[in-house]
């Protein structure tokens, strides 16, 4: 509010008038729901939020930051659990609006607004036959989830989202719109993979596109958590020699007590061994049934299903802003019997019955691309550990965020050092990202960074400072 006062109202008409969307200042009707994001924790109120409709809106509205000396927040699916696409006092730059995809008419690529979600992306593309790797969660933005790598259901087949990124276009410091791949600025199309949102606002995105059946196999067996260091050495096992096809991962969490749920699994702690087969489902179904079958699953959720549908499984367990959310994640060097009992005792101290935690298989496509490809870095990790606690209010914001830090810290003797930067905590710690990419890939970005954004005015994010 305070930084509004120092901005000339002429100012602020002279910016509403050249934008084809909206300038909202916190008097207007729809601020209030416009600001708010995914992670009900962040509560934060910007100064104006520039609803921009196309590229030409984001350019003026990142001249408008630098010159009225405003921080900027890029909103684009508002679903980092970290909260950058809000800040306080500043200008918040909304994408949402800004939600096109389309796909090439030999259906092998597809341009995407930066605004759009994966929603949006697989609606266009799936009706078509064809899909690119997203996450699984299909409210979230495309853009926060690629910038930082994007792994999803198919990373064994295809890789992460970076790895399918063939081009951006993208609005620098200075009010330029470039474009950025393998041949045009290649060294910011390598920082983009992996870099997260230090280097401009990336208004749109070109992706690799790959046929996808019509329905592909879910796998979903929920054992009972008790019995996790039987199960996780069974799964750790078994997908050492999984085809690159299936991709996924064994996740603690809490059934619910719903109708829906039969009567002797409602509120149990669960492991459950979550996988896509991205191949004929008939092919699918007989590839998971050895997971099916470590005994007798309280619940079985595998079923065939359209991809789209696989993507929208979670979304309704992640409503936007209503719980309180506190995520980070370690790369774990091995997931031998010491490591899986730690993990479980930990897990079974979670203050919240509505926390998910997970341990993810890297293999197939991820571990094939080079370590100096992308930004993101080295791919040798076989597996990830992502604690995710989750909420209803902030009587229980102490307790919630102790025990993931305390566990995350627990599991630092494990970790190859390295961390997803999609699930960061709140960005907190000197040498987060540091550690996240590694001294020598930091270095390099530094650098990229100072180029194309010498004075760090996109500073909200996973940061990294200039460096000459």
């Amino acid at each position: 509010m305070a930084a509004t006062a120092t901005i000339a109202s002429s100012s602020i008409e002279s910016f509403r008038s050249i934008l084809r969307g909206e300038v909202l200042e916190p008097s207007h009707p729809s601020y209030d729901a416009t600001r708010v994001v995914w992670n009900g924790m962040i509560d934060r109120r910007p100064a104006l939020i520039a609803r921009c409709r196309n590229a030409a809106d984001v350019v003026a509205s990142v001249n408008f930051a630098r010159e009225n000396g405003l921080v900027i927040a890029i909103r684009s699916g508002g679903h980092n659990v970290a909260g950058y696409a809000v800040c306080d006092g500043g200008l918040m730059i909304d994408m949402s609006l800004m939600k096109g995809v389309q796909v090439a008419p030999d259906l092998d690529r597809a341009f995407v607004e930066g605004g759009a979600t994966w929603a949006d992306v697989d609606a266009a593309t799936t009706p078509l036959g064809r899909a690119t790797p997203g996450g699984l969660i299909s409210a979230t933005g495309v853009a926060g989830l690629t910038l930082s790598g994007g792994i999803g259901w198919l990373r064994g087949s295809h890789g992460l989202s970076v790895d399918n990124l063939l081009a951006a276009d993208l609005v620098t410091a200075d009010g330029s719109l470039i474009h950025a791949d393998a041949m045009q600025n290649p060294d910011l199309f390598w920082a983009l993979r992996g870099g997260g949102g230090n280097f401009g606002v990336v208004t749109s995105f070109e992706f690799k596109l790959h046929p996808i059946e019509p329905e592909l196999m879910l796998c979903g067996p929920t054992y009972p958590e008790e019995r996790a260091n039987e199960i996780i050495p069974l799964w750790r096992d078994f997908m050492q020699t999984a085809p690159d096809r299936l991709s996924g991962l064994a996740e603690f969490s809490t059934l619910p007590d719903d109708p829906s749920i039969p009567e002797h699994a409602r509120g149990r702690r669960v492991l459950a061994l979550a996988h896509v087969y991205d191949g004929p489902a008939d092919e699918g179904e007989r590839v998971v049934a050895p997971l099916r079958s470590f005994g007798e699953p309280l619940v079985d959720f595998s079923g065939r299903m359209a991809y789209c549908t696989i993507q929208s499984l979670y979304d309704g367990l992640f409503p936007k802003g209503r719980d309180h959310c506190y995520w980070k994640s370690t790369y774990l060097s091995r997931l031998d019997d010491e490591v899986i009992g730690e993990i479980t005792v930990r897990m079974a101290k979670r203050p919240s019955e509505m926390t998910f935690a997970s341990i993810w298989k890297f293999g197939g496509f991820v571990q094939r691309v080079a370590a100096d490809a992308t930004a993101f870095g080295d791919r040798s990790m076989p597996f990830m550990l992502s604690i995710d606690a989750i909420w209803p209010g902030a009587d229980e914001d102490d307790a919630n965020i102790g025990w993931v830090r305390n566990c995350w810290q627990d599991m630092q003797r494990y970790s190859t050092g390295r961390l997803y930067l999609n699930f960061p905590g709140h960005g907190e710690g000197a040498d987060l990202v540091r550690d996240a990419f590694g001294a020598e890939a930091y270095a390099r970005l530094a650098k990229i960074k100072h180029r194309y954004d010498p004075d760090n005015l996109f500073r909200l994010n996973q940061n990294i400072l200039p460096m000459h």
